[in-house]
């Protein structure tokens, strides 16, 4: 996915946390795998998936 920024944050993608529902917009740092980012934090990375 090559996403030119141009100032606007409403066009950016975003996704929900998969530990805590919080919803992540796109960031640079997640250009080059943005299909595999699940956390929107390390707490929540090693929090993982909630079962139940």
């Amino acid at each position: 996915m090559t996403l030119h920024f141009k100032g606007n944050k409403q066009s950016l993608p975003s996704r929900l946390c998969a530990a805590c529902g919080r919803e992540m917009t796109w960031r640079k740092s997640w250009a080059k795998n943005w299909e595999q980012v699940k956390y929107c934090s390390d707490a929540c990375r090693r929090k993982g998936v909630p079962h139940g």
